[in-house]
This record gives C-alpha cells, sequence and structure tokens, in this order.
C-alpha cells in the first residue's frame, strides 16, 4: 500500500487516528470528506484548525472526543492519496479490527481545505494544540512529514 510511506508515528499514529479507523468501523466504505467533516465538527471551523478543543464523533452511541484537528486532517490526507494513487484504501492493512476498501472522494472546494490545513501547519507547527505534547524536533519531524504528504497530494 502506498499509504505505508505517511503512514506510522504521527500520522495514523495518534489516539485520534484510531477514533477515525473506529469511526470508520461504523460508517460505509463510500464516504465524502464533507460526510466526515460534518460528524467529526470540522465544519464548524472556518479553516483555523489550531486550537480546536470540541471536536468529537459519535460511535455506537457515545460521544468520543478528538484531541487535535490538524492529526485527522493528516489522517484524512494520507488516506485521499491513497485513494488517488490506489483507488481505495484496504483497511485491514492500516487496523488489524477492520475489513473492507475504504473509497474517500473530497470535492475540490474540500480539497482545498486540507491543502490550506496541511500548508499552514508545516509552516508554523507551533501554533497548533498539538505542540503542547511533541518535543521540538518531533514537531519539526512532523511538519516535515505533512509538508512532504501535501507536496504529493496536490503538487
Amino acid at each position: 500500500m502506498y499509504i505505508e510511506k505517511y503512514w506510522g508515528d504521527y500520522i495514523g499514529g495518534s489516539d485520534d487516528s484510531l477514533t477515525l479507523m473506529e469511526y470508520f468501523a461504523h460508517k460505509s466504505l463510500e464516504l465524502t470528506l464533507a460526510d466526515i467533516f460534518t460528524d467529526i465538527g470540522l465544519d464548524k471551523f472556518d479553516g483555523d484548525l489550531r486550537q480546536t478543543d470540541d471536536l468529537s464523533v459519535e460511535i455506537d452511541d457515545m460521544e468520543v472526543e478528538i484531541q487535535y484537528a490538524i492529526s485527522i486532517i493528516a489522517d484524512l490526507a494520507a488516506l485521499l492519496l491513497e485513494c488517488k494513487v490506489n483507488g481505495s484504501v484496504d483497511l485491514n492493512e492500516l487496523w488489524e479490527e477492520l475489513d473492507g476498501e475504504l473509497t474517500l472522494t473530497a470535492t475540490a472546494e474540500e480539497n482545498e481545505i486540507i491543502n490550506a490545513a496541511l500548508k499552514l501547519f508545516a509552516e508554523a507547527p507551533t501554533e497548533y494544540d498539538i505542540s503542547e505534547m511533541m518535543d521540538e524536533d518531533e514537531l519539526a519531524e512532523m511538519a516535515e512529514l505533512i509538508a512532504e504528504l501535501r507536496q504529493e497530494l496536490y503538487g
């Protein structure tokens, strides 16, 4: 899978990533970014994802908090790249408890949101609330990885 190039500690390796996988386990495997943005609450942030305290998603009638929007955005970008390269994502390759092929699509506007969010994080990662839990080297490494992912996804 192409996504393995990015999927690891910083992208796909957070608690928020596990929440996203659990969300996929309860959804149709043909999703749009609009569906996900609405379900998680990302549609309410008007492009500013630096401080995100009140994101959550309902899974099995339970409200599950999302700590860092940029983590979810990076995961979605990696999933979009995999879908761009291979048409879908084998979720079992990312999380053993999941089965099925995820097909994720995005409109031009949704792609602009992801592109801008990745660009802003790569340029100023210390402005994001996720920086509180990472040291300078980890944050720089994550910002570099996100910049590479953005470049590959959007050119």
